[in-house]
């Protein structure tokens, strides 16, 4: 069985784990992209339209006789738009032809086993140094994909030290491109909550926290997890597979949990 380096707090070499099987799996690219849509689609804001919109109105039609359309009119006189079309959807102020409805069914299912199936393939995917590279993650520099670190980073508390240690095993260049990625978003979503845009950057895995959870929230574009809350969207922002993730060696060790799903699944 192949072996992967586990690196200490500065960068070298501890000891070494057996590569667990899921990262022999060939990533689905399909699964991955469809857990995606389900999952985006549940964070989705239920919309409708109100059913008296555009129906409160005189509005009544004539019928024939005065040589003009049957279409309703408003009722009255002496004001701009008296005997204006109204009521029907081709009228200003109308009311819509086939307005959204808050009964629309919008979040979608997905199959427990295909979810997990799509989870293996996320992380298969992240020990794929060519999907990680056309991410657009900078890798020259980082001694091995997957990189598994020391359980000590889990007790780190301060910014500057994760900081520190991440540039030690050879993330300085990726952590300085996402900082230079923030930009102020165009549109509406800049006054609602969401000014800004940045770029995705490494995940890194943990089994617990001590700490390091505090310490890393203020790394832009990094994100962090435990190994039992990790999902698709997580693995693979925006479903392209291949995130640069970063494992605590208790954390990588639970992979190996996934075996008897893989086996089952007959996905080797």
């Amino acid at each position: 069985m192949d072996k992967i380096n586990v690196y200490n707090l500065e960068g070298q070499i501890k000891t070494s784990l057996d590569l667990p099987l899921i990262f022999n799996v060939s990533p689905r690219l399909d699964l991955i992209r469809f857990a995606c849509e389900v999952s985006t689609s549940k964070n989705k804001q239920v919309q409708g339209r109100d059913k008296r919109a555009g129906l409160r109105n005189t509005a009544k039609g004539w019928g024939t006789g005065h040589g003009m359309s049957r279409a309703p009119r408003i009722q009255g006189s002496g004001f701009s738009t008296a005997r204006n079309v109204g009521r029907v959807p081709y009228a200003k102020g109308g009311r819509a032809a086939h307005a959204v409805k808050v009964e629309k069914k919008i979040k979608k299912k997905i199959n427990d086993k295909t979810k997990k199936l799509s989870l293996i393939s996320a992380i298969s995917a992240s020990g794929n140094q060519k999907l990680v590279k056309q991410r657009g993650h900078i890798v020259e520099n980082i001694p091995e994909i997957p990189l598994v670190i020391d359980d000590k980073v889990q007790t780190v508390k301060k910014t500057r030290e994760i900081y520190e240690i991440l540039c030690d095993l050879g993330l300085g260049q990726e952590l300085q491109k996402i900082k230079k990625t923030k930009k102020i978003r165009a549109g509406k979503g800049k006054r609602r909550g969401r000014k800004y845009k940045i770029r995705k950057g490494p995940l890194l895995v943990i089994k617990d926290d001590f700490g390091i959870v505090k310490a890393s929230k203020n790394l832009l574009g990094m994100d962090i997890s435990k190994v039992e809350d990790l999902s698709v969207e997580l693995l693979a922002p925006g479903a392209m597979p291949g995130r640069f993730i970063i494992w605590t060696q208790s954390a990588f060790s639970e992979l190996n949990n996934f075996e008897d799903l893989i086996k089952y699944g007959k996905i080797l």
